[in-house]
């Protein structure tokens, strides 16, 4: 019987195949592939979509064009690489697949979970009670509310539960029909495989790689507040970066008051619907984007988003915040939670880009298809007599529309 040596090509394709597969938040984001060649470090613009107000009456009143971006850094270069002898390259594809390639791509799907999920700390929303567990349908449905509040689009909504809530929500589930599979509702069926499925207008998923967030030190000696009115700003100084800076004091001296993905609300500052501008009733959350440490004298910057915007198409509060408005970090200070997220497919970004072929492997293979990209090389070592294929990846992710997503905690 004639050997068959495994090719570059199929096994880039096995690879590329196994990588879709094995990701999960990769698959629920948005995904964007870029032909150009891209260098690590390097950035993508995206463009932002433009607003408007409607106008009462006849008499037209013409808006300024105010078109923000915002850009993805292409940072995150990973690579598995394996080692191998002459004889596993004459396996069939199927057993090659399952020896090697299979386990090298769940760990680059792991990682990229990781890194699609880090992305929590950009989202200022967050439903429930911190440290509460997602374990029944009320629970569960403050996120899909929230969306609906602020105007998320209802299509290709998901959501993305650590093991301990995926598992509580699955064994919180009643009256099922239990019956033999011929007869089986698709709840039971979820109870039986503890996949949730479709709840609640979402699509379920439990992810191990679902992050935790450790809070600052804000309560012990601290009365934070706004430091200074008239802190609001204009939408054309943000539109790119869509942060600002805000000026507080109040907290313990020299103390890591907030870590980057802490969530406060301020005093006497709602949140608005996006499309009407009415009055939600509850107050904007914020999110801060960098770790704040106060000075000897109790003061910090803090790095806030969404930005205090009081009117126009981009409005994002009710009010802006007096002098002396209180702030109220979410959670306990010190404390460790759990980041499930909902969202829209349009929350979050990832973008994979080609790596360039090297000149000198003359074995080698690159595929791309449906937003992921992987390139295949194989290299001999010849101080160490050894053979040895890579497989290497290349992209870069954004939360691209924050304000299309939510935490999720449940309630007491």
């Amino acid at each position: 019987m004639t050997q068959q040596i495994l090719s570059p090509s199929i096994i880039a394709k096995e690879a590329l195949f196994q990588l879709k597969n094995n990701c999960v938040m990769g698959n629920l984001v948005h995904r964007d592939y870029r032909k150009e060649f891209v260098k690590v470090g390097q950035s993508i613009s995206i463009r932002k979509p433009v607003k408007f107000l409607v106008t009462d009456g006849a008499t037209r009143s013409n808006q300024d064009v105010e078109e923000g971006n915002t850009s993805i850094t292409i940072d995150k270069r990973k690579h598995v690489s394996w080692g191998f002898t002459g004889q596993d390259m004459t396996l069939s594809i199927e057993e090659y697949s399952k020896r090697y390639i299979q386990p090298a791509m769940i760990a680059l799907a792991n990682q990229i979970d990781v890194d699609v999920l880090a992305l929590y700390k950009n989202v200022w929303n967050w439903v429930g009670t911190p440290g509460q567990s997602i374990n029944s349908f009320q629970d569960l449905s403050l996120a899909p509310k929230r969306l609906d509040k602020m105007a998320v689009p209802k299509d290709s909504r998901c959501a993305v539960l650590d093991t301990d809530d995926a598992w509580d929500m699955v064994s919180n589930l009643s009256g099922l029909n239990l019956g033999d599979s011929g007869t089986r509702s698709p709840q039971a069926q979820a109870y039986r495989e503890a996949m949730l499925g479709r709840v609640a207008k979402m699509d379920i998923y439990d992810d191990q790689n679902v992050q935790v967030h450790t809070t600052g030190t804000f309560t012990s000696g601290s009365t934070p507040l706004t430091n200074g009115a008239n802190q609001d700003v204009a939408y054309s100084a943000v539109l790119s970066s869509y942060q600002q800076s805000l000026i507080t004091d109040g907290w313990a001296v020299s103390t890591l008051v907030l870590t980057a993905g802490d969530v406060i609300t301020l005093a006497g500052v709602n949140a608005v619907n996006p499309i009407s501008k009415a009055d939600l009733g509850f107050l904007q959350e914020f999110v801060v984007l960098s770790d704040a440490t106060s000075d000897g004298s109790g003061n910090a910057t803090l790095t806030i988003s969404p930005p205090i915007i009081t009117s126009g198409p981009y409005q994002t509060v009710s009010a802006g915040p007096g002098d002396g408005a209180a702030i109220t970090p979410k959670g306990t200070e010190a404390s460790s939670y759990g980041q499930n997220m909902a969202f829209h497919k349009n929350a979050f970004a990832l973008v994979t880009v080609p790596l360039e072929m090297p000149d000198s492997a003359v074995w080698k293979a690159r595929e791309s298809y449906d937003g992921f990209s992987v390139r295949l090389t194989k290299f001999w070592d010849g101080d160490n007599d050894f053979e040895a294929i890579r497989c290497d990846v290349l992209y870069g992710v954004k939360a691209i529309y924050p304000d299309l997503a939510t935490r999720a905690s449940g309630t007491a």
